[in-house]
């Protein structure tokens, strides 16, 4: 069940970044209209496995049962980079395999990781840590030949000044100084205006052309 985005073949990466989810949100029919319901890869942060399942110390059916939505999808997580993400990781790791989940666990490769860190350091981020979503960019302008991101928006208000959340599904925030988002931001904007990925910042169907009941 463990393995490396430089195992598999260029197709399967291919298929493996398609539709990614970070930090095992929810893809209930509430938000399928705005995000849609396929997931081939989902992270985890060590974090969340923590604070919503307890670490796996206890019941663990809680934490089966709320992964059976991401079906057969790769679950990404950085067991490595720091000590006290590894313990959680493989928690998980034995969790579902003892079980016989649908799910197969990635570790990230801490070396991959931490030259990601040292990367956009020295392109003007700096943070305690990048956010998983710059992670997965960064694989996927390595792996693959179009990138398409959407999604990517640090601030409070959108374009057209009305209010939204962190996330779409909550607004927590990181912790004060932990993420750089705004930084990252203006990273990736920089490589929509040269062409090296496409960001969709506006709903990708405009609301004035739907049907009206």
């Amino acid at each position: 069940m463990m393995g490396s985005f430089y195992t598999h073949s260029p197709l399967t990466i291919q298929l493996i970044l398609s539709s990614p989810r970070c930090n095992l949100p929810p893809l209930s029919s509430e938000y399928t209209k705005d995000v849609g319901s396929k997931s081939h890869l989902v992270t985890a942060n060590p974090s969340i496995i923590r604070q919503r399942f307890q670490n796996l110390l206890w019941s663990r059916k809680t934490f089966v049962d709320n992964m059976k939505i991401y079906n057969h999808s790769y679950i990404y997580m950085p067991a490595f980079s720091m000590k006290t993400g590894t313990e959680p990781s493989l928690r998980v790791y034995y969790t579902l395999s003892d079980v016989g989940a649908n799910q197969t666990v990635l570790f990230a490769n801490p070396n991959f990781l931490r030259s990601i860190g040292k990367f956009w350091k020295s392109r003007g981020i700096h943070a305690k840590r990048l956010s998983t979503g710059l992670f997965l960019v960064s694989a996927a302008l390595g792996l693959c030949e179009d990138v398409a991101i959407y999604g990517f928006w640090p601030f409070s208000v959108n374009m057209h000044e009305q209010p939204i959340s962190h996330h779409y599904y909550d607004n927590v925030l990181p912790f004060s100084g932990f993420h750089a988002m705004p930084e990252e931001f203006l990273q990736l904007w920089y490589l929509h205006k040269i062409g090296a990925l496409r960001m969709q910042l506006d709903p990708c169907e405009d609301p004035s052309l739907q049907p009206t009941s």
